[in-house]
């Protein structure tokens, strides 16, 4: 599987430009399933999907000049026949994951088989952003924070630290952001120091671009290697 691991979605064009080389062809003759699922657990998650879904978010994603574009509810999936869902996603050219809550979402990446099915997708392109980048990775920057949001008496918290493991490295999404705390280069090089894995620290202008265990960074904007 191809992947294009992001902060905040298609911000310029050199980020455009690896999703166009990813898919091998224009991203208006390319077809894409949406994943808002990792939003909801925030408050107005419902509302911050939606626009997600519409274009209405300030992060470019879903508005890119899809040929088409459907949705893929990965809440929805263990109660819906595989072969009505499975040959739309081995289908589309790319997945298109939201970002939002890490643990909900790897949780459900899970739960759906969505996760099971990934590493058989060599002609997809994974599309990350923040979260659903985050969800691919070994380890859940993000999990402290996480854990405020699940529900009382759930199992979801158990490995909250973990995420998919789908790639060798990890990675520290929005990086020196005005508005969110705790992304400072010194909390995150913090936070690195305990991982035995490689983390990527990316801003809103960086992606990590990754094929067949290739790994390349695209920026216009700032990001550090912690090996």
């Amino acid at each position: 599987m191809r992947l294009l691991l992001t902060s905040g979605g298609v911000q310029n064009p050199s980020i455009r430009n690896a999703l166009v080389d990813l898919l091998g062809k224009p991203i208006a003759e390319s077809t894409a399933l949406f994943i808002p699922t990792g939003v909801y657990p925030f408050p107005g998650g419902g509302e911050k999907a939606w626009k997600a879904i519409h274009g209405q978010a300030t992060i470019p994603l879903s508005q890119l000049g899809w040929k088409s574009l459907g949705i893929l509810e990965l809440t929805a999936l263990p109660t819906i026949r595989e072969e009505n869902w499975v040959p739309a996603v081995r289908q589309a050219d790319a997945l298109l994951v939201w970002g939002g809550d890490v643990l909900y979402l790897t949780y459900w990446l899970r739960q759906s088989g969505l996760a099971d099915l990934l590493p058989s997708l060599s002609d997809t392109v994974y599309v990350g952003v923040s979260a659903g980048s985050i969800a691919v990775t070994p380890y859940n920057c993000d999990a402290e924070f996480d854990l405020e949001f699940v529900p009382d008496g759930s199992d979801m918290a158990e490995g909250a630290d973990l995420a998919l493991g789908l790639v060798d490295f990890t990675l520290y999404p929005h990086l020196n952001h005005p508005d969110m705390e705790g992304t400072e280069l010194s909390t995150i090089q913090k936070w690195a120091s305990r991982i035995p894995v490689p983390t990527y620290a990316i801003d809103d202008d960086t992606a990590i671009k990754v094929v067949d265990g290739a790994v390349e960074v695209v920026s216009e904007g700032h990001w550090k290697l912690f090996p």
